[in-house]
């Protein structure tokens, strides 16, 4: 009997140091990006200010992507899937979404940039992702983004995503986002 309870001991031990592992994990990501400089998620939902200055001669694909992973909650899609840009040049995208909803909800817009090296040359001066968005019953409309890639991009990077998850909020994110 002692050998089952000490098993037992070490397997609540090992499973509970799992479970604070993972609680440990946000924390660490934001240090290892603090230190690193790479996947700063912060820089993705911050306004840029930009100086147009467009890079002569110069032009890189732009995809856009989307997902709604909550089936049946959302209809999510950019309005065009690419676009040639010029770097140092405004451009802007939209995106159309519905809320599949009976009832008013919130959603959140979670960005993505690949490769993970455009991130820092990507900026958005305008976007749907900064702040949650309220949606009535069976609501669709059209979500902007405004962007500029800064002209030092480098010169092997030809082709940009960037990717949106679509999110029904928590209710403390729908509470906090309304006027």
């Amino acid at each position: 009997m002692s050998r089952h309870s000490s098993l037992t001991a070490r397997l609540w031990l090992f499973s509970g140091g799992f479970f604070l592992f993972g609680f440990a994990l946000v924390p660490l990501y934001s240090v290892l990006c603090n230190v690193t400089g790479y996947g700063d998620q912060s820089q993705l939902v911050q306004a840029a200010t930009v100086k147009e200055a467009p890079v002569a001669g110069r032009l890189v694909t732009v995809e856009f992507l989307s997902s709604a992973p909550t089936v049946g909650d959302w209809e999510f899609r950019p309005e065009q899937a690419s676009m040639e840009v010029q770097p140092g040049r405004l451009y802007e995208a939209k995106f159309y979404a519905k809320n599949l909803h009976t009832q008013p909800v919130t959603a959140q817009a979670v960005p993505s940039i690949a490769p993970t090296q455009a991130t820092q040359y990507f900026h958005k001066t305008e976007c749907f992702c900064f702040t949650p968005q309220q949606f009535g019953a069976l609501e669709g409309r059209d979500l902007k983004v405004r962007f500029i890639l800064a002209p030092e991009l480098p010169a092997n990077i030809d082709r940009v995503t960037l990717g949106y998850g679509m999110f029904t909020a928590p209710k403390q994110v729908a509470q906090a986002g309304s006027p």
